[in-house]
């Protein structure tokens, strides 16, 4: 391996189905069990889904240790999942280290901020295009008729729009803005109208893609580079990958890292349906057995990441294993098949700036979603790995999280080498697809196993052809 800054994780935190912080994310993970539970979005339906289990409560005594007790009841109100969960698993990974809260404030600029999404505020569009949708209906029944009086309306609304600022800015600004409240009732009242369709919340853009790495960053007072990588099912590898290399070039000395997605969602569960990649027949579809389709998940994933040996001095301790190098590509060609040139490259990208050869991987945790695409992989990898490395496949066990999915295997991969075993996944060898053991036959089943000597591999392929491949070894 180069000579280069040495990266360590001195955090951690997640959200996940049946699993409100990471110590259940850790102990569910030993039990070898799937989390999914049935989803009856549309009414009765055969679709599994990971619902996650949070509830902000949980955090509500640090936010009011540190901020006014508006601050707490503001995000209740206004912040949709995606947010909320990463706040959650942010305040988490701030547990594992004593003290290391103020050592990122106290970085100033040299802590950054990457929290990406997969999907974003899914339920807030959704609810808000609902309700601007009646709101036209009942708007254009109500004016339908009156068009001169729609005119008037609108010649009073634009006067009483048309208050400007005047003397001090900000007691002004708060004086029109309240005029402005006062004379729009009146206006409500005098035509007897509907609220107009333009009166949406707010929220939707209080909930855009970079939310939840503003609101870590405003929670956290982290005064560095803040902002959302999103490359759906590698999200979480990029942003790692930008972390390790801010780092190693000096322009941090720490970043939060994380992924977040929102929870299983009529629209979202639909479209994976319709995408043809998603599992209806009420079972647990595992990996690498049937081949049936995926599950949808939502929840989040938090890191700290930051200079191994300036944090160790300050007495921090490290967790799991050391990230060596993260590959990413671009496969360049289909929309959501995988090609075999693409991976194969972040593999050699992540191996090649990590000095591991391929022989020097104990295990690697594969995508696999339980669709035909796990052959594919499986296909894939016989041809870069030895025979002898152990696989995992997880998604039975949390199901899909768009972004989130590989931040939750790379941690489970991380927490089963501080435990020296890897976790069970649940499935049993005899429901291995022939083709697949045909390829290969080093995978973990229900029964988990001691932890190979050697690296550790992760891949994630995400939507766009968009490949991250993490690789790792033991501190």
């Amino acid at each position: 391996m180069r000579n280069r800054t040495r990266i360590g994780v001195f955090g951690w935190g997640v959200v996940a189905p049946r699993c409100p912080n990471v110590e259940m994310f850790r102990q569910n993970l030993a039990s070898g069990e799937s989390w999914l539970a049935p989803f009856n979005g549309f009414g009765p339906d055969n679709f599994l889904v990971g619902t996650p289990e949070f509830r902000l409560e949980d955090y509500q005594g640090w936010i009011e240790e540190r901020f006014k007790p508006r601050r707490y009841q503001q995000l209740k109100e206004k912040m949709d999942g995606p947010s909320l969960y990463a706040i959650g698993a942010f305040i988490q990974s701030l547990a594992q280290n004593a003290g290391i809260e103020s050592e990122l404030q106290r970085l100033g600029t040299q802590c950054h901020v990457y929290i990406g999404t997969g999907l974003g505020n899914v339920a807030t569009m959704y609810n808000e295009s609902v309700r601007l949708h009646e709101a036209q209906l009942r708007w254009n029944e109500f004016w339908s008729s009156r068009p001169d009086d729609l005119r008037a309306y609108l010649e009073e609304l634009a006067q009483n729009e048309s208050l400007a600022v005047e003397g001090d800015v900000d007691t002004g600004k708060l004086r029109v803005l309240r005029e402005k409240d006062r004379l729009n009732t009146k206006l409500q009242q005098k035509w007897g109208a509907p609220e107009p369709p333009w009166k949406v919340s707010a929220n939707v853009i209080w909930n855009i893609h970079n939310t939840p790495a503003a609101q870590v960053s405003m929670l956290g007072h982290i005064t560095g580079m803040t902002f959302a990588p999103v490359a759906a099912c590698s999200s979480f590898g990029v942003a790692l990958r930008l972390a390790m290399r801010a780092i190693q070039a000096g322009d941090a000395r720490a970043v939060v890292v994380g992924a977040t997605d929102p929870a299983p969602h009529p629209l979202i569960v639909g479209s994976f349906y319709s995408a043809r990649v998603l599992s209806a027949n009420g079972a647990v579809s595992a990996p690498l057995t049937r081949l049936q389709g995926t599950h949808v998940a939502g929840g989040a994933a938090v890191w700290i990441v930051a200079d191994h040996d300036y944090m160790r001095a300050l007495g921090f301790r490290p967790l799991g294993m050391e990230p060596l190098a993260v590959g990413v590509t671009s496969d360049a060609r289909h929309i959501i098949t995988p090609t075999e040139e693409g991976p194969k490259a972040a593999i050699a990208q992540a191996l090649g700036e990590a000095g591991i050869s391929a022989e020097e991987i104990g295990t690697w945790d594969l995508h696999a979603t339980a669709t035909p695409g796990d052959y594919s992989e499986m296909t894939m990898l016989s041809s870069v790995l030895p025979k002898s490395v152990l696989a995992t496949a997880r998604k039975g066990t949390f199901g899909h999280g768009m972004s989130v999915g590989g931040a939750w295997e790379l941690t489970a991969q991380y927490l089963g080498y501080e435990a020296g075993r890897l976790f069970p996944t649940p499935f049993a060898s005899t429901e291995l697809h022939p083709a697949i053991a045909a390829l290969h036959d080093g995978f973990v089943f229900n029964v988990g196993c001691n932890m190979p000597q050697g690296a550790a591999g992760k891949l994630s392929m995400g939507i766009g052809g968009i490949n991250a491949c993490v690789v790792s070894r033991p501190w």
